[in-house]
């Protein structure tokens, strides 16, 4: 498991990319907070949340999410997520999660559907 977070920032028209490039625990909470404080700096109402392959999610990860959307909520933005993979995609659904965030599969299904998104 890797302790250090990364986020990298992608903007693409009025969607911002939170690029994960990490294992999200509860260490990745500053990270995560600083990335949605530069989406609203941004005034981007449509977030994406793209994990790769290997990501690994722990209890306290999903806490720092969870988080996330109950903040870009009240700021009356939107989460969508993609590339996580089957067993992260189960629990998320398991917890609720997805009752406030989509899960694509691909990159361009997420952007497919976004470009249709008010």
């Amino acid at each position: 498991m890797n302790q250090e977070t990364k986020i990298s920032l992608q903007t693409q028209g009025d969607i911002i990319i939170f690029d994960i490039q990490c294992d999200v625990t509860s260490f990745s909470e500053p990270v995560f907070k600083e990335a949605r404080q530069n989406a609203s700096i941004q005034n981007t109402s449509k977030i994406v949340l793209k994990f790769h392959e290997n990501a690994y999610i722990n209890s306290g990860g999903i806490a720092v999410i969870i988080q996330l959307l109950a903040e870009t909520k009240k700021n009356n933005q939107k989460i969508f997520i993609f590339g996580l993979s089957g067993h992260f995609q189960k629990i998320f659904n398991m917890i609720g999660i997805t009752k406030f965030a989509k899960i694509y599969n691909s990159m361009d299904e997420t952007l497919a559907d976004l470009a249709t998104e008010p």
